[in-house]
């Protein structure tokens, strides 16, 4: 759970703000009322304290100290559209901007890079590496030594059991945040020694996976079994779902559907305005009977997949349809219609397109306005 720092010079008469966490900054007038919970299998404690005229919470969590990063707000990998620039405007605006290893062709390109984004922030970033089965995949040995060769702070994984690479990423001193749709196969990375998780629910763009869990009920439950700190994916595009998933148990957000609306994505203008105008009735599920379900922008293409398949077609008969060249056709021309997109449910929450700085800092304001409004009316 995330610790609040207030500051303030004086308090609201009578009322208090009431934080489940093992530890809270408080001023000196904070007064501390212990009870007993079970969190993580240990006690954890109850913190009342006066909420001063002004005051100021300090959105810190173990996620922002771990990672070193000031918003606790990850941007995750995107297929064709976390580059470099993206990435460093991100970490540049406080949150922790990701590079998606498998948009470019060769681990040369994706060095070239990551030399841009260290020339562009001094601050930390990720690198997303997927690694998935396949019949002809890609070098990722090869991708996943120019990682370590370029010390990139963080490396953002998924597809696969993170056992197999991180004690490698951690000898050269990476940290792993690891994305998981399930708890089990979450538990199963905490105990390879991830650094954090991503807990992926089911309003997710991508890939959410086949139990089809919302991430209200997903977060809350693997808050009670999970010991490293938590992101929380899907559906999230504002600061109430910001406050929301650290009142669950998350250190965190992790978000793609939002940032692919702001300025500095190296998308269309005219795909942005079209997540701005979507409401959260305008995405399909695809590959549903191949138990590979993907979370993708409503269009034609797609309901044509769905078509197919539903009426017992195999992936030869859409292969074509999902080809990964024409969703890169949509975000470089605007064609909304050229091919498969990603888009997540939370595109009906966008009603702008803001810098990164501009909506981290919007996010991080409004989780900590609601935060304060709650404890100005409500008294326990």
């Amino acid at each position: 759970m995330p610790n609040f720092s207030m500051r303030g010079s004086w308090s609201y008469a009578g009322t208090s703000l009431f934080v489940s966490t093992p530890k809270v900054l408080t001023d000196e007038r904070s007064s501390v009322n212990t009870f007993s919970r079970n969190t993580f299998g240990q006690s954890a404690q109850k913190h009342s304290f006066p909420l001063a005229k002004g005051a100021h919470i300090v959105l810190t969590t173990r996620f922002t100290s771990t990672f070193g990063v000031a918003a606790p707000i990850m941007q995750g990998g995107m297929q064709w559209i976390g580059n470099a620039d993206l990435a460093a405007a991100v970490s540049n605006a406080g949150g922790l901007g990701t590079i998606t290893a498998l948009t470019f062709p060769t681990p040369a390109a994706l060095g070239e890079q990551i030399r841009r984004c260290q020339d562009l922030t001094d601050k930390p970033f990720a690198v997303n590496l997927t690694t998935l089965p396949s019949i002809n995949p890609p070098p990722y040995a090869e991708y996943q030594a120019v990682i370590i060769k370029h010390r990139v702070p963080v490396v953002e994984t998924s597809g696969s059991n993170p056992a197999m690479f991180v004690d490698t990423y951690h000898d050269a001193g990476i940290k792993v945040v690891h994305k998981a749709t399930s708890i089990r196969h979450a538990l199963k990375a905490v105990q390879a020694g991830v650094d954090a998780i991503a807990i992926i629910g089911f309003e997710a763009g991508g890939h959410p996976g086949e139990l089809d869990i919302p991430l209200f009920v997903l977060l809350a439950a693997a808050a009670r079994r999970i010991s490293v700190p938590l992101l929380a994916a899907g559906g999230v595009a504002d600061g109430a779902g910001l406050a929301a998933a650290l009142a669950l148990g998350a250190e965190g957000v992790l978000m793609a559907t939002r940032f692919m609306a702001t300025q500095e994505t190296p998308i269309h203008q005219r795909v942005k305005e079209e997540l701005v105008a979507r409401d959260e009735l305008q995405t399909n599920l695809i590959f549903r009977q191949l138990h590979n379900t993907a979370r993708v922008s409503k269009n034609s293409v797609s309901d044509e997949v769905v078509r197919i398949l539903a009426g017992g077609g195999e992936f030869a008969d859409v292969r074509e349809l999902v080809a990964g060249k024409r969703g890169r056709t949509v975000y470089e021309t605007g064609d909304l219609e050229a091919g498969i997109w990603w888009a997540g449910l939370s595109q009906s929450l966008i009603d702008d397109i803001p810098t990164c700085t501009e909506l981290i800092e919007r996010m991080v304001r409004e989780a900590e306005e609601i935060i304060a409004s709650r404890c100005s009316t409500v008294s326990i």
